[in-house]
């Protein structure tokens, strides 16, 4: 059994033990309201068979029993290295900030809906246990090493973004399926490497990502019952803006971290299967996807990369707030114009290749 926990000291706290949450940026994860009247007036007729097939099949729960702490966490931790366990840490924090936010909307997004829309309410309560239970586990993983997150403060003290409910169907569906395919390659990569499992949470991987894949086919079934999000022009700009936004938030966020190096794992290769097989994923819903295997696709994003870095840099300096301001402009509309070169690449539309399966 843990005899003793230690923390790195250079974590704010709120008090002792509970983590002060991490300082929201343009990466961090988000917290999410929507229109709830507008999703209450949706008309699900049009999918609604496949929707009742994936609630049904989340009913089953085939995860009840998979979030166990068995006798690989009853140890004490004190021996892997300060920097190892500040970089395990905040990699906990980010991933149980995420899984929480998705807690909260779709908890909200249920009981707003029961009245109205029982089947979507129904759909977004199931959605929420698995969040929650994510979570929850992610989060006394935290307290193995000393520290927490108290969530009732995070709920209160967090900015909420608001997103129509299209928005939120095109970023959540990519989100949980860029999920999927994180976990299951970090599991995998593992599984070939195991002197590199600093911490047990990792044998969970292979059951975890097939939460986030069936809360993907949820978002799935949804938009399908939507054909408008689909089928419009507009419908393909926004698609592509999502797409592009998702891998590139990853794509930097990962460039700062250290986290897959204390796996063994190169985290732009990984970024760059991830993206790909994402991409392809969405193919199956999405009319128009991105062109990532463009030469000059992943290249861009490494320049914006660098720009980013130099503003993680600016923030982190003792250089006035009015200055950095100033200093960071030309950073900024850098990174604004290589974005929009990326969005501009000519994507792929997959409503004209033929025997694709939609």
């Amino acid at each position: 059994m843990v005899t003793s926990v230690s923390k790195p000291s250079s974590f704010d706290e709120i008090r002792p033990g509970v983590k002060r949450p991490a300082k929201e940026t343009l990466l961090t994860p988000r917290f999410y309201t929507t229109d709830f009247e507008e999703m209450e007036r949706m008309d699900l007729s049009v999918n609604e068979d496949e929707l009742l097939a994936i609630i049904e099949e989340m009913r089953v729960d085939y995860n009840r029993n998979h979030f166990v702490r068995d006798e690989k966490f009853d140890k004490s931790w004190d021996d892997i290295p300060a920097e190892t366990r500040q970089i395990f840490i905040e990699f906990l924090e980010s991933s149980c900030t995420s899984e929480f936010s998705g807690f909260l909307l779709y908890k909200e997004l249920s009981r707003r809906l029961k009245h109205k829309s029982p089947l979507l309410a129904e759909g977004f309560s199931l959605l929420s246990r698995d969040e929650a239970r994510h979570a929850g586990f992610l989060n006394k993983a935290m307290s193995d090493f000393g520290l927490s997150l108290d969530l009732g403060f995070l709920t209160k003290n967090h900015n909420y973004t608001f997103f129509k409910p299209k928005f939120i169907f095109y970023s959540v569906y990519l989100s949980e399926k860029i999920g999927y395919w994180r976990y299951i390659k970090i599991f995998r990569h593992l599984e070939a490497n195991p002197e590199y499992r600093i911490y047990p949470i990792f044998h969970l991987f292979d059951n975890w990502c097939q939460d986030e894949n069936r809360h993907g086919d949820f978002f799935d079934a949804l938009m399908r019952s939507q054909p408008q999000l689909l089928n419009d022009f507009k419908s393909k700009l926004w698609c592509r803006f999502f797409l592009l936004a998702v891998f590139a938030t990853m794509y930097l966020r990962d460039r700062e971290s250290k986290f897959y190096g204390i796996l063994g794992m190169n985290s732009r290769d990984f970024d760059i299967e991830v993206i790909q097989e994402t991409n392809k994923t969405a193919g199956r819903v999405f009319p128009i996807i991105l062109d990532v295997d463009h030469p000059k696709f992943f290249p861009i994003l490494d320049k914006c990369t660098a720009d980013y870095l130099k503003l993680v840099a600016s923030a982190n300096s003792t250089t006035p707030k009015f200055l950095k301001k100033i200093m960071n402009l030309p950073i900024i509309a850098s990174i604004g114009v290589k974005m929009l070169r990326l969005y501009l690449l000519k994507p792929i539309d997959m409503t004209a290749k033929a025997g694709v399966v939609r």
